[in-house]
């Protein structure tokens, strides 16, 4: 079984939630047919865990998200994505 750890960064309402990119990460967002497609090398899925990770934390108020696009983070040609805690 392999095991990885991951520093998530502690949440903190003055400052919001803090993204942990891994090095050489590349993730791209596309949607076809009413079918989201996320690709990522393994830095970008790793990098994807942690921000999800980060979400989840419970000092983390519902309604919080975190915008990604092709000027944000995101790959050449990505379609925008939000993700947000309910």
């Amino acid at each position: 079984m392999m095991k990885k750890t991951l520093d998530i960064p502690d949440y903190s309402p003055e400052i919001g939630v803090l993204l942990k990119w891994e090095n050489g990460a590349e993730i791209k967002v596309s949607t076809e047919h009413g079918e989201v497609l996320i690709e990522a090398n393994a830095d970008g899925l790793t990098s994807f865990a942690n921000h999800l990770l980060n979400l989840a934390q419970t000092a983390v108020p519902s309604g919080t998200h975190i915008h990604l696009d092709e000027h944000n983070s995101l790959e050449d040609g990505s379609s925008p994505l939000i993700i947000e805690k309910l």
